[in-house]
């Protein structure tokens, strides 16, 4: 599955950032929604990895396990159901491509509610309540985070170890929870196959994919 910034990250040579926003969705709502219709087909057709299904094990055998993800593809949520983990350990802080809302936040619909279907009929497609549009649920460019779920990642950020893993470090206030978990006293690691702005500030950087780095930590663990 292409990455958001990634080399295959791209899509009909828009950059993510001009598409996840409410102006872009504002101005060409077909347009995003064919590149969200896009992804979820991707999504749909993947299973989790290694390094999905290790962390949903770690989440049973390390108390105190917690997950925060920028993802919104909702592999984390399938590798812990597989393993019948906790699913509340799971701490989405951009919310979930296989939820919507109301684009004209009716009163007759919930705030989000979910919407596997795949792939789309109509695009864009509309709210079964009021026949506006829906937009995808989640957290775009320029809008805040729920505020709850700041405060279960900062309490979550008050750790022993705390390990960011596969992000470009560059998106707050996500990136801004490795430096919470650092001035808490935790004991800091990166992995990433790249350098990013994280690199110089942790207490370890172990360059890779998540898919083969986890399992090796899993290895070295009594």
């Amino acid at each position: 599955m292409p990455t958001f910034r990634g080399a295959g990250g791209l899509w009909k040579n828009f950059k993510p950032e001009s598409l996840a926003t409410s102006q872009a969705f504002a101005r060409d709502p077909r347009l995003v929604w064919e590149w969200y219709d896009w992804r979820r087909q991707k999504i749909a057709a993947c299973e989790p990895n290694a390094a999905h299904q290790l962390l949903a094990a770690w989440s049973k055998r390390f108390r105190r396990f917690t997950l925060l993800t920028q993802n919104v593809d909702g592999l984390h949520e399938a590798a812990f159901a597989a393993v019948d983990a906790d699913p509340s350990e799971v701490i989405r802080l951009h919310g979930s491509i296989w939820e919507v809302s109301c684009w004209r936040g009716c009163a007759a619909s919930p705030p989000r509610w979910r919407d596997i279907t795949v792939p789309y009929p109509e695009i864009p497609p509309r709210c079964p309540h009021c026949d506006d549009l829906i937009r995808p649920a989640v957290v775009w460019f320029g809008e805040s985070l729920d505020p709850h779920i700041v405060e279960r990642a900062t309490s979550a950020a008050d750790c022993d170890v705390f390990i960011t893993v596969g992000t470009s470090a560059v998106v707050y206030p996500a990136a801004g929870f490795i430096d919470i978990a650092r001035r808490a006293g935790a004991f800091t690691v990166e992995i990433n196959p790249d350098v990013t702005p994280a690199t110089a500030t942790v207490d370890l950087a172990l360059r890779g994919a998540a898919e083969a780095v986890l399992p090796d930590i899993e290895r070295l663990l009594p």
